[in-house]
């Protein structure tokens, strides 16, 4: 019994790694880092993050919530047909290739796969893909109750990931105002891999765990797969400081993958809901894209040059600054004691005294703090600060 089970699971662990989409992802990651870098090296002569940050953040930051995810997903009996999870890899391949990550949204591309089966279904065309039928599915079809929660689920998860890392890899890029000043707008764009245990009609388990609970009905047979849902994001911000953007963002996106899945749970009882439920939540996710896109139209800058002193565009990993708790967005006013607007001068007011720096800093609320840290030898001759010129 046992063995049969494990060998379900080391299958379902080699289809993953046989599937495109693992690796697709991969390349995105590093590509994603190596054209960041690319841009910061152009704008400010020097790499803030890594190459590797991307590619060491999707992965690492998939593990825990992954293994949350497919815990509930198991445990509740959530299911999904291979029709659907084949389609739903067409879709996140496509989007993947174009390149525009509003699209893998995880509500968005589950209102996509849903809709190709509808409408497979409403042109009675089939197709056989790896041996796999697709035929479509009406969209009153009782599967799409499950599909709808797990859309919901991975959209809270969307949301979470945003909250702790959307700040956190958001680069700096030069922009000239109207007026013809450079002011600094930051980017973040990301890729997750999530690998999700779901359950497919199949022979194994149900012969061991007769009481498993499901959703779907006329099934009573389960398989494991290990399937790469995509999560993507993109979203630039002028107006507001990323570590106050990404927070607000990540809530609004929270927000709705709940209703998400209380509308699935809803639609237990009246399967057409899901489908609705589906279709609006991916309206709203794009709507989200856009309300704030639209926010930072206006020639308005959180970071830009200021007459009262130097204004920090990033701090360094590592370095003094960090070290001093300096923040992207807070203004130096002087630096061992003298008034500071450029880098030219920050790197002339610490020669003062070349061991030991001391600042005047306004912080976000525009209150005056002091701090100070010892410089060695090895460290960043501006401490390492890049300031907006």
């Amino acid at each position: 019994m046992h063995i049969d089970v494990l060998l379900e699971i080391l299958r379902a662990i080699g289809r993953f790694f046989i599937n495109p989409i693992v690796y697709m992802t991969i390349f995105l990651t590093i590509f994603l880092g190596y054209r960041r870098v690319k841009k910061e090296r152009k704008s400010f002569n020097i790499r803030i993050l890594s190459g590797w940050s991307e590619l060491k953040n999707s992965i690492l930051a998939s593990l825990l919530v992954s293994f949350i995810v497919s815990v509930v997903i198991m445990a509740v009996g959530l299911t999904m047909t291979p029709q659907f999870l084949l389609i739903l890899m067409a879709v996140t391949i496509i989007g993947l290739v174009l390149y525009t990550f509003h699209l893998l949204s995880p509500i968005v591309l589950f209102a996509l796969s849903v809709v190709a089966l509808v409408i497979l279904r409403v042109i009675g065309k089939a197709y056989t893909i790896v041996g796999v039928e697709i035929s479509g599915v009406i969209w009153q079809d009782v599967t799409i109750v499950p599909l709808c929660i797990v859309a919901g689920l991975l959209v809270i998860v969307e949301g979470v990931l945003i909250r702790k890392y959307g700040a956190n890899l958001a680069s700096p890029i030069l922009e000239k105002t109207k007026r013809g000043l450079q002011a600094v707008s930051y980017f973040s764009k990301q890729v997750w891999v999530l690998p999700l245990f779901v359950l497919i009609p199949g022979e194994v388990i149900p012969s061991y765990i007769p009481y498993w609970p499901q959703f779907t009905i006329g099934e009573q047979a389960f398989s494991f797969v290990l399937f790469p849902f995509v999560i993507g994001f993109q979203q630039l911000t002028r107006k507001t400081l990323p570590v106050y953007f990404y927070p607000k963002l990540a809530k609004s996106i929270i927000w709705l993958g709940s209703m998400v899945v209380l509308g699935g749970i809803g639609a237990y009882f009246v399967p057409e809901v899901a489908f609705v439920v589906l279709m609006l939540g991916a309206l709203m996710r794009l709507f989200i894209v856009l309300r704030y896109k639209l926010q930072d139209r206006d020639d308005v800058y959180a970071v830009a040059p200021s007459p009262i002193g130097a204004t920090i565009a990033a701090v360094l990993p590592n370095s003094p600054a960090e070290k001093m708790g300096l923040l992207t967005g807070e203004v130096i006013k002087k630096v061992n004691g003298r008034e500071v607007q450029t880098e030219r001068e920050l790197y002339e007011a610490l020669q003062v005294n070349a061991a030991h720096c001391k600042l005047e800093v306004l912080d976000h609320k525009k209150e005056l703090r002091l701090t100070q840290h010892v410089v060695h030898s090895d460290d960043h001759y501006r401490i390492g600060l890049l300031l907006a010129r």
